[in-house]
Parts: structure tokens; C-alpha cells; sequence
């Protein structure tokens, strides 16, 4: 029985983690199914301007940056379920919107209220795992979810790539049902998972407290350190399809192809890669996946064939699985009890930063120095973020004076 994992952590874990799962599954197919190709859709509808494809996409997670700074908060204090419900309900009507959008100012608004309701989830749904889950089992059921998050890549773009050709409206429709499904589901079927607190805590989590950035030192600096990694996420998104169209002629084809490979390869790998990395230390964990990320950035922006796209594509795919648990895992151990959310919603800002600043960046090298310049200079900034990013990690393990604490860093 020990040879099948699936079953073995659905014995382990509560119903609120398996809908989670269950949720993630259904939300990234429907939007897997529509990612990949609403840079083309908007760079059609916006008569082939790059800039304003770039700037429309880079208003979500914009608008994600001020919104995380509250958000994690606010699951502290009101709880995960309601910032979770309200998130997806947010995030439903405003995919919706695509459906009757035909302006530059019906795309902005959209990717605005998208961008609300895309950061006020992470952070809650992230605190939620931290509340329910044990410190030592938390990679793998991070890994866990982002098994889920794959089985939507792995097959949501070749069905967009169909629906996109015969019409891009119903890939909209899906994705907004898809997210209101996950809310029903979210609100029949999970509990209150915030620990519950005295009368104290109480009184001082209802009081607004100004926040001291620097008594957060780690934090900061591991988010600062990752932006790198999301930066380049942020490519693969944004400029790198017409990177690829620049290239290759059937580049949608390409582009769903690779998509597709990659959440083949976290499904197949990805259980297993968390159960064999569980116990070694997360900075060496960290170290290998920048490695890959740096060879990964080059390879996107100089490979020329489909063959070895798909090598490159596995490295990256294997640095993912060994980055994304890992460096949550990180964040929950050095979270205090009450500011779990706080803590998940500042590191994923990162993520919203890189998506803000970097379709727009990258837009401007591409359009001036081309997609196999702007690669190989994030490939070297991956480069040394990744030493700096190890050392601090190393350096916080060796530091830990509780032993839980080190214990929990260590596996």
C-alpha cells in the first residue's frame, strides 16, 4: 500500500484539503484552457499592438500588489473561508466580463477586478494549509496542489486550443463556471480552519497595528530574492508566446504542446519528487531549482527545435516541482501562529509584482533587443539571486535556535 501514495494521503488528510484539490482541478482546467492564448486574443482585439496586450495583462496582478498588502491580514482577522468564498465569486464575474468586452477600457476594468480577486485568494487558501496541516507534512501537500494545478495544464490548452479556434468566447464562459462551482464547493464543504483565539488576541487583532517591515527581515528577503523566478513565470506568460511566434509557424501548436508536457510531467513526478526531497534541506532544494530555472531561461531563448524545447521544458518543469512546495514550506515555518496569512500574502507578492512589472518590461527589451536577449539576461539575474536566495535560506537553518523550528526548516 506504501507504493501508492494517492491513497495513502487520502487516508491522511481532512475534506477541506481534498476540495481544495478537487477545486484546483476544476479551476485550472477551465483556466489552462484560457491562459495560453488570451495574450493572442488580446493582442488580436487590440489590432496587434504588443504594448497595450502587455500593459492589459500586467493590470491584474498590478492591482494584485495593493490588494495583497491587505489580504492576508484580513483572513487573520475575518477568517480564510470568507476571503476564499468572496475571491472566487470576484475572480467569476470578472472572467465573465471577457464575454462583452470589445474596448481597451473593458479589458483594464476586467483584469482590475481579476486582479482583486486573484490576490485575495492565495494568501487564505495558503494560511488554510498552514492552520490544518502539520509542519513536517506541509511540502507534500503543497506538492500535492500543485499536482492538481497540473492535471489543468495537462490537458486544459489542447482543449483551448480547439475551443480558441472555433470561438474564444466559450473558453470565458467555462473558466467563470469553473470558479463558481469552486465557490459552492468552498462554501458547502469547508470549515473555519483560523486557530480559534482568546479574548487578548481578540482585542488586539481587531485593533489596526502599524506593521514593523523590519522585524520581518527574512520574510522580505526571500520574497525580494524570488522575484527572479516569477519574473520569468511571468515571460512564459506574456512575451514568450510571441517569442515562440517569431519562431516557429505552427508556435500555438508549440506553445499548448509544451504546456501540456509540463503538467504531464508534474503529474507523473511530482508525489515522488516531494517524498524523496522531504528530508533534505530546503536551501539545496532552493539551489538546484534556480540552477535549472537559470539553464531554463537560456534554452527559451535560444533553442530552436521542438525536440529540445521539450527537454528544456522538462528541467523547468522539475525545477517547479522542487521550488513552489519548498519555498512555502519555508514561509509557514517562519510564520508566527497569528500572522499566517499576513506572511503568504506578502511573498506572493513577488508573484504579483513580476506579473505587473513583467509583461510590460519584457514587452519593451523584446520589442528593441528581441526574446533571446531578454532571456539570457534574466538567465544570469537567476543566476545570482539564486546564490544570494541560498545562502539566506542556509543561513536562517543554522540560525534557528527552537528546535521544532530547525527541525521543520531541515526536512
Amino acid at each position: 500500500m506504501n507504493k501508492i501514495p494517492l491513497y495513502s494521503l487520502m487516508l491522511k488528510y481532512d475534506t477541506a484539503i481534498w476540495v481544495r484539490v478537487i477545486g484546483t482541478i476544476l479551476t485550472s482546467l477551465a483556466g489552462f484552457m484560457m491562459r495560453p492564448y488570451l495574450v493572442y486574443y488580446l493582442y488580436d482585439k487590440l489590432d496587434g499592438s504588443i504594448m497595450l496586450s502587455m500593459l492589459i495583462v500586467g493590470l491584474q496582478p498590478l492591482c494584485g500588489i495593493f490588494v495583497n498588502l491587505y489580504a492576508g491580514g484580513l483572513s487573520d482577522r475575518y477568517g480564510r473561508k470568507p476571503l476564499m468564498l468572496a475571491a472566487l465569486i470576484i475572480q467569476a464575474f470578472a472572467i465573465g466580463g471577457y464575454l462583452f468586452a470589445d474596448h481597451v477600457w473593458a479589458f483594464a476594468i476586467i483584469s482590475i477586478i481579476n486582479g482583486i480577486g486573484h490576490a485575495m485568494f492565495g494568501p487564505a487558501a495558503s494560511a488554510q494549509i498552514t492552520d490544518v496541516v502539520p509542519e513536517e507534512k506541509r511540502a507534500e501537500v503543497f506538492a500535492l496542489l500543485h499536482t492538481a494545478l497540473n492535471m489543468g495544464s495537462a490537458f486544459g490548452p489542447l482543449i483551448g486550443l480547439l475551443l480558441f479556434t472555433w470561438n474564444p468566447t466559450i473558453i470565458f464562459l467555462t473558466c467563470s463556471l469553473a470558479l463558481f462551482a469552486y465557490a459552492l464547493l468552498v462554501f458547502l464543504k469547508i470549515p473555519e480552519t483560523m486557530p480559534a483565539k482568546n479574548a487578548d488576541q481578540q482585542a488586539v487583532s481587531s485593533q489596526k497595528k502599524k506593521v514593523r517591515w523590519l522585524d520581518h527581515k527574512p520574510l522580505l528577503w526571500i520574497t525580494l530574492l524570488g522575484l527572479p523566478v516569477s519574473l520569468l513565470y511571468a515571460q512564459v506568460e506574456s512575451t514568450f508566446p510571441l517569442h515562440l511566434q517569431s519562431n516557429f509557424e505552427n508556435y500555438k501548436s508549440v506553445f499548448a504542446m509544451m504546456i501540456t508536457f509540463n503538467g504531464l510531467v508534474v503529474i507523473a513526478l511530482q508525489l515522488w519528487i516531494a517524498k524523496r526531497t522531504e528530508h533534505i534541506s530546503a536551501f539545496l532544494v532552493i539551489a538546484v531549482s534556480y540552477s535549472l530555472f537559470a539553464v531554463v531561461a537560456l534554452g527559451y531563448g535560444f533553442v530552436p527545435f521542438i525536440a529540445l524545447l521539450l527537454i528544456i521544458e522538462f528541467l523547468f518543469t522539475i525545477g517547479e516541482m522542487l521550488y513552489g512546495p519548498h519555498i512555502q514550506k519555508v514561509i509557514s515555518v517562519i510564520a508566527p501562529e497569528e500572522q499566517r496569512g499576513w506572511y503568504f500574502s506578502v511573498h506572493g507578492m513577488n508573484w504579483q509584482v513580476s506579473r505587473a512589472v513583467g509583461p510590460v518590461l519584457g514587452g519593451l527589451i523584446f520589442s528593441h533587443f528581441g526574446g533571446a536577449f531578454m532571456f539570457a539576461a534574466l538567465s544570469v539575474v537567476i543566476v545570482i539571486t539564486g546564490i544570494a536566495q541560498t545562502m539566506y535560506i542556509r543561513k536562517l537553518h543554522q540560525k534557528q535556535a527552537e528546535p521544532p523550528a530547525e527541525m521543520a526548516l531541515q526536512n
